[in-house]
């Protein structure tokens, strides 16, 4: 059930916008999404232990390529097979060990089940559709229009790249 708290938190967003949240990133600074206001997103719900995990490299590969036009977002989640079982700090490290990630990393989260973090919320709001599985992506453009993309779409596949 959710609490008093988390309904009001969902009622706030989904009246609002995506651009009047704030998230702690993985490192716990507070991140003021209206700096991305009118900027492309993809939202990344993202795990350690998948077998989608090597997406991690495609997603840096994205955020150099394309990073003018498109920020990334990656959202460690423990949600789907225990697969991201880590601190966020031994998420951190592994990123970086890994995949090179240079792309803003979040704090772990869940986004989905009674306990689904109010981004994530609005992200099904505005697409109908929750994560499945580990690296769902959502493409939010600068206009506010927002696609949902299944596990199996890897980061540079062309129905990302080709809505930048």
């Amino acid at each position: 059930m959710l609490s008093l708290l988390n309904l009001l938190i969902l009622l706030s967003t989904m009246q609002s916008s995506i651009y009047n949240m704030e998230m702690k990133s993985i490192d716990g600074d507070l991140i003021d999404f209206s700096q991305y206001q009118g900027k492309t997103l993809l939202i990344v719900n993202t795990a350690s232990k998948c077998g989608y995990t090597p997406q991690y490299a495609e997603l840096q590969d994205l955020h150099e390529q394309y990073g003018e036009d498109l920020t990334v977002l990656g959202f460690p989640a423990n949600n789907f097979g225990a697969q991201e079982p880590g601190s966020n700090e031994e998420i951190a490290q592994f990123c970086q060990k890994n995949y090179g990630v240079s792309f803003q990393m979040f704090e772990k989260i869940s986004v989905k089940g009674e306990d689904q973090h109010p981004l994530y919320q609005w992200l099904k709001a505005q697409t109908g559709q929750e994560p499945t599985w580990n690296f769902c992506k959502y493409l939010v453009k600068g206009d506010g229009t927002v696609q949902f993309f299944a596990s199996g779409v890897n980061p540079m596949d062309d129905q990302i790249v080709g809505n930048l």
